[in-house]
């Protein structure tokens, strides 16, 4: 799928938007309308005698037009079945999307009320889908006459009956029809697992196609690329769009780019004071930062704009849990989860609390119900990788992580989850290749080294763990963020291996250096002890060199360039 070159004609795009806009409302798809408002919204107006013509309505719908009035009343206010009986003998296109949808929305709302209860999704059964496959058999017997919204709806069925590829047809299908229809993007994006499936689309070459890309990007975890479509967006006119704004912070946020991330959404924020979408994604970004006041600032402000939003819970929960109030911040999440059973970060942010509060068995539900609304959510596969980890069951720690590493392969904290794993497992030289590629991909945590050594002396490889254990202490003393014990532990180990090694030089350094910490301090006045007797058998009362006093060891061991962009490291190790 090649990305959009040419520049988007932004007068016919708005007349486009406009059009769209229209018909989305007619059929009762607020969301998607709302989406191409905004979009529209961040063109430049038109003249008044540039505004295009509606499509004008068929003879068949105009007779219908009364019923399908009331019924469009009877959805409003989400009487779905009541708008749906009014409808039931209606031909015309938009009648029969209507009816249809409202079925739809009106077995959604019964599964919904079910769920509220138990916070979670229904066990399988028949009574589960019934009215799922009814919908399905109905609009596959009228398939080759439905139009674009009728088959965005087929696909929408399919694809929660777990048809995957009938409902990538059926919304190809839909978007070909009615590019401008976001909601179909939406729908197909769901079903799109990699960068493969990605390429293999067939869809329209529009300019929408661009929005799509770098929503299917974001999904994918790959940021670097959903950025330069973001960006391509802005350029084209799209520059004042809340939502590439919101989606470049989005990108920042996957690549823990915190600052950038939160100016961008600050700046929302303040622009549109009662605009509550991403705002949950800002209280976590100040939670990380640990910037309380900033987050009571904020859930104020939200609280006051609209305390019954799933937005507004996830940021009242976020400050409760800084504030270390986890039962209540689960309160919250719990209520985000009652307006929305599919709304994902509190399903993720529960499983978090749950975590805090020792509560493993919680928090593997939670993330479970994460998984199944997004399985794009590494965040929930790695949380359930930790909770087992808890649970000391490694194999299952195993399986999870891996699937975590799968969703983000240049993510170190992933990749020495899955370290530690192998280690566990006594499986060395598959925990070697994760340590040694969370360093390629720049360690978050600045213990990939450390944990490369231990491993190289357990399998006695003594020169290896030497050169890692070098590289360990010279990234530590540069970054300025030392875990002492680590560190006594490397020059003990260094002190003594160039000691055994006769680089009395070297040793010397090491062992001074032990001397400076309590836990290593006798032990190095043992080994300076034992340099001065080898000297003194040798005859050498010369002081020290020169490059003892500049105290950089002759070994550089660490050849690879650590890098953000390294390929995806094959995990799948035999037993």
């Amino acid at each position: 799928m090649a990305d959009l070159k040419e520049k988007v004609d932004l007068k016919s795009a708005k007349k486009e938007l406009i059009v769209a806009v229209r018909e989305c409302r007619d059929r009762g798809l607020v969301q998607t309308a709302k989406w191409l408002t905004e979009q529209s919204a961040a063109l430049k107006p038109l003249e008044p005698g540039e505004f295009p013509a509606f499509p004008t309505d068929t003879p068949d719908f105009l007779q219908e037009y009364d019923a399908y009035n009331v019924a469009r009343s009877y959805y409003d206010v989400r009487e779905y079945d009541r708008a749906a009986h009014v409808l039931r003998d209606c031909g015309s296109q938009k009648a029969y999307f209507l009816c249809m949808y409202s079925r739809y929305m009106g077995g959604e709302k019964k599964r919904g009320d079910a769920m509220a209860d138990s916070l979670g999704p229904l066990k399988a059964g028949q009574d589960q889908c019934g009215w799922l496959r009814t919908l399905r058999e109905e609009l596959h017997q009228k398939e080759s006459d439905l139009d674009g919204y009728s088959l965005y709806l087929y696909g929408v069925v399919l694809r929660r009956l777990g048809l995957q590829q009938e409902a990538i047809t059926a919304l190809l299908s839909a978007i070909n029809k009615e590019p401008l229809h976001w909601g179909a993007w939406l729908e197909l994006a769901m079903l799109i697992n990699d960068k493969a499936n990605l390429v293999a689309l067939s869809v329209p070459n529009h300019w929408m196609k661009q929005f799509f890309l770098a929503h299917c990007y974001l999904e994918l975890q790959m940021n670097e690329d959903a950025l330069t479509q973001l960006q391509g967006l802005a350029d084209k006119g799209f520059s004042l769009s809340t939502w590439v704004k919101a989606q470049t912070a989005n990108a920042y946020h996957n690549m823990r780019q915190v600052e950038p991330a939160v100016d961008l959404l600050k700046q929302l924020h303040a622009e549109d004071p009662y605009r509550l979408d991403n705002m949950d994604t800002l209280s976590n970004l100040l939670y990380v930062k640990e910037m309380r006041a900033e987050l009571s600032h904020l859930a104020h402000s939200v609280c006051q704009v609209d305390k019954f939003r799933v937005e507004t819970c996830c940021v009242i929960g976020n400050y409760y849990s800084l504030r270390g109030q986890h039962e209540k911040a689960v309160l919250y999440f719990q209520r985000a989860l009652k307006l929305n059973p599919n709304y994902l970060s509190a399903w993720t942010l529960m499983g978090h609390e749950y975590m805090e509060m020792k509560n493993t068995s919680a928090a593997i539900q939670a993330y479970r119900h994460a998984i199944e609304v997004n399985r794009r959510d590494y965040r929930a596969w790695y949380g359930l990788g930790q909770t087992y980890e808890i649970l000391k069951m490694p194999f299952y720690c195993l399986y999870y992580y891996r699937q975590a590493h799968q969703l983000r392969p240049n993510d170190s904290r992933m990749l020495m989850a899955l370290g530690e794993c192998y280690e566990k497992l006594d499986r060395l030289l598959e925990a070697i290749k994760c340590y040694w590629r969370a360093y390629s991909v720049v360690d978050q945590e600045g213990m990939a080294l450390v944990k490369l050594a231990k491993l190289h002396e357990l399998i006695k490889e003594d020169q290896q763990a030497a050169a890692f254990y070098t590289a360990f202490v010279q990234q530590s003393e540069m970054m300025g963020t030392v875990d002492v014990e680590e560190q006594c532990q490397a020059y003990r180990y260094l002190a003594n291996h160039y000691l055994k090694h006769k680089d009395l030089d070297q040793a010397t350094f090491y062992a001074r250096r032990c001397c400076d910490f309590a836990s290593t301090r006798e032990e190095g006045k043992s080994l300076l002890q034992q340099i001065s007797g080898l000297r003194s058998n040798q005859g050498d009362d010369s002081s020290l060199s020169q490059s003892i006093a500049e105290g950089r060891p002759a070994v550089t061991p660490v050849t690879a360039t650590p890098t953000s962009s390294v390929p995806p490291m094959n995990l799948t190790f035999t037993s």
